[in-house]
């Protein structure tokens, strides 16, 4: 499975379980570390663990297997390593401290197909009403 199909597998599933704040991003400077990270926010504790474990039931139908799970027992972020492809899954007062997504300057925000697309901007519009 190509790096960028399973970056839109992980993020459907997040979707899924209604994460919002989802961004792919490419982070061609990390190669070593990644291809692309998808970072998404849950609500709770428990909402941040059902998107974990929802993406990892869809990524296992894809034949994937994450080869590390950190964080998953507190749940204020969840990393889920699926070598080429990083999941960061924040309980939202985490998210606003480690603001992640400006620590990589140089990133590129990937745009997401249609549905996903407008699935993000609907759990961003319910969120922020």
């Amino acid at each position: 499975m190509k790096a960028l199909a399973k970056a839109f597998a992980a993020a459907e599933a997040a979707l899924d379980k209604k994460a919002y704040d989802l961004v792919v991003l490419e982070v061609e400077h990390l190669k070593s570390v990644a291809d692309y990270f998808v970072v998404a926010t849950g609500r709770s504790d428990v909402q941040v663990q059902a998107i974990a474990r929802g993406i990892e039931e869809r990524m296992a139908l894809e034949k994937q297997r994450p080869l590390a799970i950190e964080g998953f027992q507190h749940a204020h972020w969840i990393v889920l390593d699926y070598d080429d492809v990083v999941v960061h899954l924040f309980y939202e007062p985490a998210r606003e401290f480690y603001r992640l997504e400006t620590n990589w300057i140089d990133a590129v925000e990937v745009k997401l197909p249609e549905p996903l697309r407008a699935q993000v901007k609907t759990l961003r519009l319910r969120a922020s009403g």
